[in-house]
């Protein structure tokens, strides 16, 4: 038999078939209960509180490190980011790390598996060309590569203080520079030009033979914050401007997968990288009744909302306290695209099973690093701290102008047990009446902290 292109097409359109088009959407520094869906009175969310009506919403989901650049590794490989020597950092303008080509990215897999894939947004894993979207496995990606504070525009309007220490801050198309956002005007535009980048990525590759894979990493809600015109100044707060800005591109995602058709056939997952900056005031979110914010292990630094659309399989209205983390994302959509599981080990346990029959849990443990340091944790609703100095923002002293960060303290946490079901704020330390389950949890410590070490890979170099 010979196989003419058209064989070809119709062979991999039968091998495709069933696999679910994919589109992951992380928002920054959005906090536990910013969405509508999540008890926010001042936030309008009305699109992604929509995904949560047709979907599923989880209340017990985990970013593997609060923060930016270790977050998106987790959520990428699977792996807690301290095992490739990403742990605890936000890498900035001209790095000489970030994650290594010798790691399989969601990207690199699904691409494997026959998807097309896009990114569009924050990147974060490194900004040389070693380290960007097409060494990754994303055939499509409009990108900029660091936090969107890394430009000289510090902020706020008249901030001077980040001139000499950054350079502009570049948009990177399909791995090569086709600008900057240079201004405050750049910035305000900042979430619609990544939505509309989005839609452009959905109806180019809505019903090919092949489904499709987007991941939007939105730069909002991180700080200095933007808004379009149509939104800012018409609400409580600036970052409520900025999450009307962001749900609108959410819509626009929603419209246009209804649009082209695909939508009953499309996954879709919304979720934030860690929680609230909480020193930026009425410019950050909130972690509602969880203890402290980014950058930290407390629930209000890791604890982040997350929401699974997924029609004909999830169903519509679901709430679940599963024990999930974005460590978890990479196994689970590899199993829901029937793609293989990646070369080297991982820490993700696929929570699919929650997804597709309403299981109860997935995982039992967690643990809960910061950097290299291991400062915490679980088992089940059990959670331990270990000794270790933190950032507090309780009792901040408040910035000069709104909009710039206020001074946090250092603080430190001794040998501190909580149970989450009845102290998720983490308020109650339990240890001296629970003796037994502090030691189970200083063994399990002790294990996470070997099976780690024994497992590390090397940091991708320049």
């Amino acid at each position: 038999m010979r196989f003419t292109p058209a064989l070809v097409l119709i062979w991999c359109a039968c091998l495709l078939a069933g696999r679910p088009n994919i589109v992951l959407i992380m928002c920054d520094d959005m906090g536990w209960a910013d969405l509508g869906c999540y008890g926010s009175k001042q936030n309008p969310t009305p699109n992604i509180d929509r995904l949560s009506t047709e979907g599923i919403r989880f209340t017990n989901f985990l970013a593997t490190q609060a923060v930016c650049t270790s977050s998106r590794v987790a959520l990428l490989t699977g792996c807690y980011p301290n095992r490739l020597g990403l742990g605890g950092t936000a890498l900035g303008p001209n790095s000489k790390i970030g994650l290594s080509t010798d790691e399989q990215t969601l990207g690199t897999l699904l691409k494997e598996a026959g998807y097309r894939t896009g990114v569009v947004g924050k990147w974060h894993l490194g900004d040389a060309p070693k380290f960007l979207p097409p060494a990754h496995g994303f055939a499509e990606s409009m990108i900029t590569p660091y936090s969107n504070d890394m430009w000289p525009r510090g902020y706020g309007r008249g901030d001077e203080g980040s001139i000499d220490k950054y350079p502009e801050l570049p948009r990177i198309v399909n791995g090569v520079l086709m600008g900057h956002t240079r201004d405050w005007v750049d910035m305000d535009a900042m979430t619609s030009s990544q939505g509309l980048r989005a839609v452009r990525f959905i109806r180019t590759n809505a019903n090919k033979p092949r489904p499709f894979f987007l991941y939007l990493a939105t730069s909002m809600p991180h700080t200095p914050l933007g808004a379009a015109k149509e939104f800012k100044g018409k609400h409580a707060t600036p970052y409520a401007d900025t999450l009307a800005d962001l749900d609108h591109a959410v819509g626009a995602v929603m419209r246009t997968l209804r649009e082209k058709e695909v939508d009953q056939e499309t996954l879709v997952i919304f979720t934030s990288d860690n929680g609230p900056w909480l020193n930026f005031g009425r410019h950050a979110g909130s972690a509602g009744p969880f203890r402290e914010g980014k950058g930290t292990t407390f629930e209000g630094g890791v604890r982040v909302p997350f929401i699974v659309r997924w029609p004909g399989v999830v169903k519509p209205g679901g709430e679940t306290d599963a024990l999930t983390a974005n460590i978890d994302v990479v196994p689970t959509l590899l199993a829901a695209a029937e793609a293989s599981a990646p070369k080297n080990e991982i820490d993700g346990i696929s929570f699919l099973p929650v997804l597709k029959e309403g299981k109860v849990s997935s995982r039992k443990t967690f643990a809960y690093y910061y950097g290299d340091r291991l400062e915490a944790v679980r088992k089940g609703k059990w959670k331990l701290h270990l000794p270790h100095a933190y950032r507090s923002y309780v009792d901040m002293i408040p910035a000069k102008r709104d909009g710039f960060p206020a001074k946090t303290h250092q603080r430190q946490i001794g040998l501190s047990l909580y149970d989450l079901d009845k102290d998720p704020g983490e308020k109650e330390d339990l240890s001296a009446a629970q003796p037994e389950m502090v030691k189970e949890l200083q063994a399990l410590a002790e294990s996470e902290r070997k099976r780690l070490d024994a497992g590390k890979r090397p940091v991708g170099r320049l």
